[in-house]
């Protein structure tokens, strides 16, 4: 840990904070922030809500006041909407930036259990009291997080640990708010507007999975095992070793490997350590376990990464780890070349085998989007380019378009933009893209010394392939088109946006003529109606009018917001 002891929150009580939990009092706390939600967004797109109109500014301060509530709605639920909210923060894919904003904010700081809940979890799992498993227990938590809490502890023969206890009754709460969770999934994936291009269901198994992983601390004991073994020769990162002994699926006894916390910049001054170099070594880290291992931390933020006294980086808590399967890597490699080339098509067609972009019936618009940022970033050199601004621009491209990132392809641009900004706080003139550059090259040239002409060589043998294999395939493809040509099932679809809008405004304008036609009928028959006394038909008329002139202003206003569209 840290030299530095973290804070222990006492300050709030929260409800979720026991051991028991009531399902029915879980079930009414979180349907009332679901439809409290609701109502919020269906309130956001109402002009009338606002005061003076509504505007493009108005709806991005009330869906900043939206997030700000949601972020304190979240820690008032508990370590379940924690967790999940902490995950929705990577996936600017799929929800406003001003949600994603604050919930990269939430802070997973909540008050600590006693000490006596941590010695009965510790007997009953690990079979004996604390007094005979360790020479000295410090009852005051070095840290208390919604999931657990860390003690330090000394081994009877005195080595130093921290013992990582699980909250007490987490395992109950998850089961409880997960099958609850389940429910509202399955609403949005059936609602006819928040449902449409999502896959609601499909998420949630995913933060599932995540969730039960992270509060298995056997998994994280084996995951710092096969994290220490792949730097196991570099002297520059340390890794806890795990002390199996005294670990069960709800404790985890790792070594105590104190540090200065990465962002403790004026420590790091004192202890006269390099900040450019711990910089690098960072960032270095990071490439060689996504590049080299595809074994990678998940949540590098600078709470998870110290420095020890000889500058070494020291890594915690490997509850959430990412792992890139070996036939990802070949379409990483497609992506890298598509990219370095500007080629769209490519990118679009390697993107879709990765499975981060559904294919759909027209993917003219997202190859339109795609090949709009790889002509605006490519412009620039490649080490001069930020990945913040790359995420951030392929987020908002993907927002409301058929792009489903996996939560891979998340964690891995959020640890580089979490990275990027530690590394520019250590170092003004930190550069991310520049030292990932020669990772890239690696990449790029299956390993091989990244020289021109070897390039030129890989890429030409690699294209030869490329077209021999579609050669091969080609007769089969023919076979394939005739068949669905003979059973009518092939569909040749023309668009010309020209001719549509064409064609929008003829049928808006005759539809236009007909209400504007009804609404001088009625002012008319209202009209003579009065005249003559009939106040009461004259009335009735008139609101048929009113009526009218609302469905024609209704038109004229669809008509130029489907303009603005085209």
């Amino acid at each position: 840990m840290p030299l530095k002891r973290g804070k222990v929150h006492k300050d709030k009580t929260y409800r979720w904070n026991r051991e028991n939990y009531s399902r029915n009092r879980r079930f009414i706390d979180i349907w009332s922030f679901v439809l409290t939600l609701l109502t919020k967004l269906w309130l956001e797109g109402k002009s009338w809500s606002y005061r003076g109109g509504m505007t493009d500014a108005k709806r991005s301060e009330r869906r900043k006041q939206q997030a700000v509530w949601i972020r304190d709605t979240f820690l008032d639920l508990g370590p379940t909407f924690i967790k999940v909210g902490q995950l929705f923060s990577t996936r600017a894919d799929l929800f406003p930036s001003e949600y994603v904003d604050e919930l990269v904010k939430l802070q997973d700081r909540v008050p600590a259990f006693s000490y006596e809940q941590t010695a009965a979890i510790i007997k009953q799992d690990v079979g004996k009291p604390v007094a005979k498993l360790f020479h000295s227990f410090d009852p005051i938590p070095l840290a208390a997080a919604s999931l657990g809490q860390v003690h330090k502890a000394q081994l009877p023969n005195g080595e130093e640990v921290v013992v990582k206890v699980q909250r007490p009754g987490l395992v109950q709460l998850f089961k409880i708010d997960l099958a609850i969770l389940k429910g509202i999934a399955r609403y949005f994936q059936h609602h006819p507007d928040w449902g449409k291009g999502r896959d609601w269901m499909g998420i949630y198994e995913e933060c599932c999975r995540i969730l039960w992983e992270e509060i298995d601390y056997f998994n994280e004991g084996r995951n710092a095992d096969k994290f220490r073994r792949n730097f196991r020769n570099y002297d520059w990162v340390k890794v806890p070793r795990v002390y199996w002994r005294y670990t069960t699926a709800r404790v985890l006894t790792l070594e105590y490997v104190p540090g200065i916390k990465i962002s403790n910049y004026e420590a790091l001054e004192a202890a006269g350590l390099d900040r450019s170099l711990l910089a690098d070594l960072g960032a270095k880290a990071y490439l060689h376990q996504l590049l080299n291992d595809g074994f990678f931390h998940a949540d590098p933020h600078p709470g998870n990464i110290a420095v020890s006294p000889e500058g070494a980086l020291i890594f915690y808590d490997f509850g959430m780890m990412g792992q890139i399967k070996s036939n990802v890597r070949e379409q990483l490699m497609e992506m890298l070349f598509g990219i370095a080339q500007k080629d769209g098509d490519r990118v679009v067609t390697s993107l879709i085998e990765l499975g981060a972009l559904a294919p759909v019936g027209d993917m003219s618009p997202v190859r339109r989007s795609v090949q709009y940022m790889l002509d605006y970033f490519m412009d620039k050199p490649f080490e001069e380019q930020s990945i913040n601004e790359i995420s951030d621009d392929l987020y908002e491209i993907a927002y409301g378009q058929p792009f489903r990132f996996p939560a891979t392809f998340t964690f891995v641009m959020r640890a580089f933009s979490t990275l990027e900004g530690v590394g520019k706080g250590l170092d003004p003139e930190f550069n991310f893209m520049k030292v990932a550059q020669p990772f890239a090259l690696q990449v790029m040239t299956n390993g091989n010394t990244p020289n021109n002409s070897d390039n030129l060589i890989n890429e030409l043998g690699r294209q030869a392939v490329q077209v021999s294999t579609t050669a091969l395939g080609l007769p089969r493809r023919i076979e394939d088109t005739i068949d669905k040509l003979e059973r009518g099932d092939l569909r040749v679809r023309v668009r010309s946006i020209e001719s549509d809008r064409v064609l929008r405004r003829l049928s808006s304008l005759q539809l236009g003529t007909n209400y504007t036609l009804l609404l001088s009928a009625f002012i008319l028959s209202s009209t003579i109606l009065f005249v003559n006394g009939q106040v009461v038909l004259a009335a009735v008329v008139a609101l048929m009018a009113a009526v009218a002139a609302f469905a024609l202003i209704r038109l004229l206003r669809r008509l130029d917001r489907f303009d603005r569209m085209l």
